[in-house]
């Protein structure tokens, strides 16, 4: 194998490796982890933000790409490229999920101190203190909505299984919503 060969093309030791993934050799799961373990927790890392979670989704991806060798296409793309993309998948879907967002959303008591302590973010916009009073004026179905919506992080389709109502009525109650605000705060 010479210094220029593509780097697109799979070298020996890679095709060794899936070839071993695809016969299920548990061995090669863990040269599977230390050729790619670190980078793949790079990239989940950079995703989560949090080491705590970045760990645990490393672990999914272990296990999901285990479970689900059987579908990578060699012929499709490297294999590298293939588990990046789960990982970034698992990733992606953590940060979505709503255990993630709600657990974000609460902080323990040491790290409000240290919240204390900092000063604010460039993007802190101080004309926007006050708006979750403005939502008091709202009748309470909308402002149930907005809550939820805007101040709890949920998605509408969220919103709408926790309130056991359709998502046309969630949807039509926030747009509602927002023109009593749009009103309010002119």
């Amino acid at each position: 194998m010479s210094a220029l060969t593509p780097i697109s093309t799979p070298t020996a030791a890679e095709e060794e490796l899936v070839r071993r993934l695809y016969a299920r050799d548990e061995t090669a799961l863990t040269v599977f982890y230390d050729r790619y373990g670190e980078a793949l927790y790079g990239v989940i890392l950079r995703i989560v933000k949090t080491e705590e979670v970045a760990e645990d989704v490393l672990q999914e991806c272990l296990v999901k790409i285990w479970h689900s060798f059987a579908s990578y296409d060699p012929g499709r793309g490297r294999l590298y490229t293939w588990v990046l993309n789960v990982s970034r998948n698992l990733a992606i879907d953590k940060i979505r999920s709503r255990q993630h967002r709600v657990g974000s959303l609460t902080q323990g008591l040491d790290g409000s101190l240290a919240a204390q302590r900092q000063e604010a973010p460039a993007t802190f916009r101080p004309e926007h203190i006050g708006l979750q009073e403005i939502t008091l004026k709202l009748i309470p179905e909308q402002r149930q909505i907005i809550d939820l919506l805007y101040f709890g992080g949920f998605t509408q389709s969220e919103v709408a299984e926790e309130l056991n109502l359709p998502l046309g009525t969630v949807k039509t109650r926030a747009r509602t919503a927002l023109k009593v605000l749009a009103k309010l705060i002119r």
